[in-house]
């Protein structure tokens, strides 16, 4: 595939934005924008392409997870990695996943510093003969675009988000992540948006879903002490039982219509022994963190609806939980807790709306028998409630039949390892590489 047959063929035109201007060859200094990133070339010890993913943190969030499970299937591949970013808490996964963090700004919006940055790229891809550049994220996508026109490699960008689009400027900033040679889309429900905003041809675009991995995510090898350990650090008696709401502290992850939904179990008295836990950060949104407190009290909830911070242990807590519930209000663009917890057989009620009516399976769409959890119209707390009161008197058999159908489906349909054999086939389509080849071949043995 070449660069030039593919790039900016969306309807927002290539001359609408300063930023994709051609830059000179000759470049401005900013070495101090790699200042203890340096990686010396040639030894690496690897034979397959280098390739560079660009993403603003390494703290959490699917996005950042991605980037580091496709680090290690390079590796695996036989190519090197290397991540641009700030680093953060997950900087030790991608050590151990084989992959090279080069701390970069890249979370930057200053239109000044994504054109600095793009210089420091353009200077780290020759450096480094780096063979293609993957942004999973828009401010830093800019640079990574703007280097790789300079630079003549191959840009890739992963769709992760179902980005707002208020305003004309707003519309044109999310258009890179539409610029590349390759869109990767994390959902059929994503490469649908990105077709619609920015006419992007669909042989342009790549779905791959978010891959879960099984072996982490499996009941049968997560301990009972991993379990009592979440279990006691949540505050659950024994024999409470817990609905689990894992999501970041933002008013579109829909904590308030979790909180309402509570409150009406708690009116029809089937909160008894019943604990709603809302794991996740607020990520400096402490005014809406003091929000939810006082909705939570203000309902008479404090000792039903905990509020309990980060949870770094998910398949621990997938376990711990007897429901797991997505309620987002705005569209999810894949929405991995709705695959993880099934991939527990961990039973789940998503909002229906974005990606999860492709992962999860709901009655009427199909029938109860076949269901792999429920689906409910966003911010309506009564429809939540009643998913959850069908759910919390299920059987435990019952429970147990539709865990192992969702666990299979996940299995047959959004595996990690499906997730990396279509990423690296993406990289070999551009590259004509074996990357594939290799990995298969290396996983198996």
């Amino acid at each position: 595939m070449r660069k030039d047959e593919t790039l900016n063929r969306g309807k927002i035109p290539d001359n609408s934005l300063a930023l994709l201007h051609e830059f000179p060859e000759t470049q401005r200094d900013g070495t101090d924008l790699l200042t203890n990133g340096t990686i010396n070339p040639g030894k690496s010890g690897k034979s397959g392409p280098t390739i560079v993913q660009i993403i603003p943190d390494l703290d959490t969030g699917g996005a950042e997870l991605s980037a580091i499970e496709i680090a290690g299937a390079i590796v695996e591949a036989g190519g090197r990695s290397i991540v641009l970013s700030r680093g953060g808490r997950m900087e030790g996964d991608l050590a151990k996943a084989g992959g090279e963090l080069v701390r970069f700004p890249a979370a930057t919006k200053n239109p000044a510093k994504i054109i600095s940055n793009a210089y420091a790229i353009a200077r780290l891809i020759r450096k480094e003969g780096a063979a293609i550049i993957h942004a999973r994220s828009r401010a830093p996508a800019w640079s990574a675009l703007m280097a790789a026109k300079q630079t003549g490699i191959p840009f890739v960008t992963t769709y992760h988000g179902a980005y707002n689009e208020k305003g004309r400027i707003k519309r044109l900033y999310n258009s890179v992540m539409a610029r590349s040679d390759i869109v990767v889309a994390n959902s059929h429900y994503t490469s649908r948006l990105v077709q619609e905003r920015y006419g992007t041809p669909e042989d342009r675009i790549r779905v791959i879903h978010r891959g879960v991995d099984m072996e982490q995510f499996d009941p049968a090898a997560i301990g009972a002490t991993r379990i009592a350990e979440l279990r006691n650090q949540w505050g659950l008696k024994e024999g409470e039982r817990a609905v689990l709401h894992p999501a970041r502290l933002t008013s579109w992850k829909g904590q308030g219509s979790v909180i309402a939904a509570a409150g009406l179990l708690k009116a029809k008295g089937l909160l008894e022994g019943i604990a709603f836990i809302l794991a996740g950060d607020a990520q400096g949104r402490d005014a809406y963190a003091q929000g939810l407190r006082a909705q939570i009290e203000e309902a008479g909830l404090g000792d039903s609806v905990r509020l309990v911070g980060h949870v770094s242990d998910m398949p621990a807590a997938y376990g711990a939980a007897d429901a797991a519930i997505v309620a987002s209000i705005e569209p999810e663009a894949f929405g991995r807790t709705a695959t993880e917890a099934q991939a527990m057989g961990c039973p789940v009620i998503a909002t229906r709306i974005g990606a999860p009516p492709e992962t999860v399976l709901a009655h009427p769409q199909v029938e109860r028998e076949t269901a792999t959890g429920w689906l409910v119209p966003p911010g309506e707390a009564d429809a939540l409630a009643a998913a959850l009161g069908e759910l919390l008197i299920m059987s435990p058999d019952a429970v147990e039949a539709m865990g192992k159908r969702a666990r299979q489906r996940v299995a047959d349909n959004f595996s990690l390892n499906s997730m990396k054999k279509r990423t690296l086939n993406v990289y070999d389509e551009i590259l004509s590489s074996n990357l594939t080849e290799t990995f298969l071949r290396r996983s198996r043995s």
